[in-house]
Formats: structure tokens, C-alpha cells, sequence
């Protein structure tokens, strides 16, 4: 190291500088100050980001929770009567939950201080290239991670300040017995599922052909089938043109001039990176057209020792993946000697789940992709429709439905999909099998686990024609 370099960092109060709370900015600060460097990290809320505190998280436990109606529903087909019909104490539930993320919110505290990582607890911006300004300071860092993830976007038109997002849907008083939803992503379609096990009417407004345009078109169609099958009403090519506040009830006009009344509407849009007033032009960073921090595969953005990782460069809005790409960034910053340095996550086959009832798992391309990337006549598809055991005997109508497509020249698995009861933890194992490469050949030399839904997967034989 020569004597510039050295007095240049001696100058600098620290090696990192992470700007946001979330699971990619927490993961990096606290593994960087683990290895030794000098840390601090910025975050003006709780401590856990959107996962932790209004997302994944909280969004299971409720979706554990409207899982209940439909156990006791099931439960007179095995036998059991219920002395009285059960009732939903929803104020009780907000405050398991509430209780339950304050309790992570000071595991991640936890996780930053043991290692020595100094928490600000307030907004940062950037000053300049090298300099941050939080907590009444300025900072000098040698490196900056931008960690600050997403928002939920809010379609404009007239009356959407009546409208909630999905942060807001985790602590609503009162319990909404109408509910709109207007969107048909993921986030739409697991607060339809979630909202209407809990006991609300629940209207889902999207305004194109189907929902879940991102999902595979055999699943997407399959679990919109089964959604409508427990009651939620689903209406495609439908917008709303207005929203009107009369006394307590919402009177929303619809594109086909009708009135539908409601108690709550929920704007799940879409979300969008979370990159305004951080000064990021300040230091000469570089946005594409949705406002997200341009990066290349090493996650640095066009600021050489500026880097982003997770929703606010919008790769894939995963928790999982912003971890993943946060330990690229650490291990290019500050390597483990005689370790290899981590390469960036495989996009193609990273596995994800809609917690839709049921729930949705998927690992790989759809269809559509897969004949696309692999050639349109060498995709094999194979599909199987079925009742579950569980439901020979509980009186519910509810199916499930499994599809693999398989590149017929290498015979390589390149995507699975499901629909069905814990479709996200079936579909996890088989990830791991399809990151090494797996082959259908090998799906069908596997003894399938009886009796179980995921054995399905490994007894399909006959592809399906057309």
C-alpha cells in the first residue's frame, strides 16, 4: 500500500457505509464487521426492513392465521363438531403480531451491535461520492452500500388518498367486513386470499386479462380458478375510475360505470424502488427509467465504490436474493483469505411462493420462457391435476396442480411449478436438485415419499400433448 492510499484512509471514519435497515443492508453491515472492517449503518424506521416489518413476515403469520377458518371448516369431515362457530378476535392477532416483529426488530438490533456495527437512527443522504450525512454528522466512508429496497406505488386518479397499501393493511381499525383490492400481482392476490380467510368479502379488481402475469400461464390460470372456487370475487379487464368517501362506506366507480361499496380499498399496484432524496445525484449515480441504482454484476452502481443491492436495484424484489447479493458485495470488499469470493445469485433458478390459499410454488422459467430461451419444440410439459388426500374426507373442492417443463436435448428440469398445500416448501427442496442441474431422468429414478403431494412430481412419466 503506498503512503497516499494509507494517509487516504486514515482520513476516512469508516469502510462501510450502509444506507438502509432491511435484510441485504443488515446482512452486509454485520458480516463486514465480522471480518474486521469499520461499519455503520443508516435506518430512519424499524430495524428488518419490509420483510421484518410490513411484508413477508407479517403477511405469513396472517396467512397462518386465515388458514385456521379453513381447518375448522375441514374438521366435521374427520370427525370433530365445534361446540360454537369460531370468531376472529382481530385486534388480539394485531397484537400477537406487533409483538412478535418487535422481538425481531431487536434480533437485528442484536445481530449489528455484537459485532461492533454503529447504529444511526436517522434518513442518510449522500453529500458526495466519499461523504454521508445522518445522525447530525458527516461520514467519510471508504465504500457505500445503498440497501434502502422498495415502496408500494399508488395509482393516481380521483379520491386515492381513501386508498391503503400494503403497508397499511397489517393494523386496520376496524376490520374491514368489504374489502377492494385493485391489482393482480402477488402481493394482490395473497391480501385477497389472506383478508377473505379472515372473514372479509373481498372484491379483486385487475385490469388486465388474468392475475399473476409473471407466473407460468397453466398456474396463474389454475390458481385464479381456485380462488374464485372460495369465494373471492375476481373481475379481469376491470379499472377503477374514481373513489368517493360517503360516511363510513367507499363508493368505487368502475370502468363499466358501476358502483361497488366497500369498507377498505388496498392499491397493490406494483412496488418501486425506494431512491428519492438520498442525494444519490449528488454523488453522480446512475437510474434507469423506474428510478432503481443501475449496478453490474458485482452490485456496483456507476460510482465505483458505491454499491446497491436487493429491491432498490430491482434484480428480483427477494428477501432471500438481497442477502445473497449483499455477500457477493462483502466478499468483493472484504475477502476471507484462501476463500473463494461468492459469484452473483443464479436469477434463472431461484425458487419463490405466493402465499395465495392455496399456496403457489415455483422454481425456473414458464412455459412461455422456457420455449423461448430453449427452442419452442424442445420444451416437453408434463401436468397433473388432483384432490389432495386431505380433502377425500374434509368436504372442501379444493385441487391442486403440479406442471415440470423439461429441455428434451439435455433433458435438464428447467422449471417447476405448483399449486397446492405448502407449494413453497415442496418446491424449495426440488430448487436444490435444479441448481445442480437435475434432469428429468433423475426426477424419475427417485422413490417418491407415499402418500404426499410432492411424490407427484416424481411420477409423471407421459408428457402432455398439446
Amino acid at each position: 500500500m503506498d503512503k497516499n492510499t494509507s494517509k487516504s484512509q486514515q482520513e476516512e471514519d469508516l469502510d462501510l457505509f450502509v444506507i438502509g435497515g432491511g435484510s441485504g443492508g443488515v446482512r452486509a453491515a454485520r458480516m463486514a464487521a465480522t471480518r474486521g472492517a469499520r461499519v455503520a449503518l443508516a435506518e430512519m424506521a424499524d430495524l428488518g426492513g419490509t420483510c421484518v416489518n410490513v411484508g413477508c413476515i407479517p403477511k405469513k403469520l396472517y396467512s397462518y392465521a386465515a388458514g385456521y377458518a379453513e381447518a375448522f371448516e375441514e374438521a366435521p369431515g374427520y370427525g370433530w363438531d365445534l361446540p360454537q362457530a369460531p370468531r376472529l378476535d382481530w385486534a388480539r392477532l394485531k397484537a400477537r403480531r406487533a409483538a412478535e416483529i418487535q422481538r425481531l426488530n431487536g434480533v437485528y438490533e442484536g445481530l449489528l451491535e455484537g459485532p461492533g456495527v454503529q447504529i444511526i437512527r436517522d434518513r442518510a443522504t449522500l453529500v458526495d461520492a466519499h461523504t454521508v450525512a445522518a445522525g447530525g454528522r458527516t461520514w467519510r466512508a471508504r465504500h457505500i452500500l445503498v440497501a434502502t429496497g422498495g415502496r408500494p406505488f399508488r395509482a393516481q386518479m380521483p379520491g386515492q388518498e381513501h386508498a391503503l397499501v400494503s403497508d397499511d393493511m397489517f393494523d386496520l381499525d376496524p376490520f374491514p367486513r368489504r374489502l377492494a383490492i385493485v391489482g393482480g400481482g402477488y402481493i394482490a392476490c395473497e391480501m385477497a386470499s389472506i383478508f377473505h380467510g379472515l372473514g372479509a368479502e373481498v372484491t379483486l379488481l385487475q385490469r388486465g386479462a388474468h392475475v399473476l402475469s409473471a407466473f407460468d400461464e397453466d398456474i396463474r390460470g389454475f390458481a385464479a380458478a381456485q380462488m374464485g372456487e372460495a369465494g373471492i370475487d375476481i373481475r379481469l379487464n376491470t379499472q377503477i375510475a374514481s373513489i368517493r368517501r360517503q360516511d363510513r362506506v367507499l363508493h368505487l366507480v368502475l370502468n363499466r360505470g358501476q358502483d361497488l361499496k366497500v369498507d377498505a380499498v388496498l392499491m397493490a399496484t406494483g412496488r418501486v424502488p425506494n431512491t428519492g432524496e438520498l442525494g444519490l445525484e449528488a454523488a453522480g449515480i446512475k437510474l434507469d427509467e423506474q428510478g432503481a441504482i443501475v449496478v453490474d454484476a458485482q452490485f456496483r452502481s456507476s460510482v465505483p465504490h458505491i454499491f446497491a443491492v436487493g429491491d432498490v436495484c430491482s434484480r428480483l424484489q427477494l428477501t432471500p436474493v438481497a442477502l445473497a447479493e449483499a455477500m457477493v458485495v462483502l466478499d468483493l470488499l472484504f475477502p476471507e483469505p484462501g476463500r473463494p469470493a461468492r459469484a452473483a445469485p443464479d436469477y434463472d433458478y431461484v425458487p419463490t411462493a405466493v402465499f395465495t390459499h392455496p399456496n403457489i410454488g415455483t422454481c425456473g422459467f414458464t412455459e412461455a420462457q422456457a420455449r423461448q430461451r430453449f427452442g419452442n419444440d424442445n420444451i416437453d410439459v408434463y401436468c397433473t391435476e388432483f384432490k389432495p388426500l386431505r380433502h377425500t374426507l374434509s368436504g372442501r373442492g379444493e385441487r391442486s396442480f403440479m406442471k415440470l417443463l423439461v429441455a428434451r436435448d439435455s433433458d435438464r428440469v428447467v422449471g417447476l411449478h405448483m399449486v397446492g398445500a405448502d407449494a413453497g416448501e415442496i418446491v424449495q427442496g426440488f430448487a436444490v436438485a435444479m441448481q445442480a442441474g437435475a434432469t428429468k431422468a433423475h426426477f424419475d429414478r427417485t422413490i417418491g415419499i407415499h402418500p404426499t403431494s410432492a411424490e407427484e412430481f416424481v411420477t409423471m412419466r407421459t408428457p402432455n400433448m398439446g
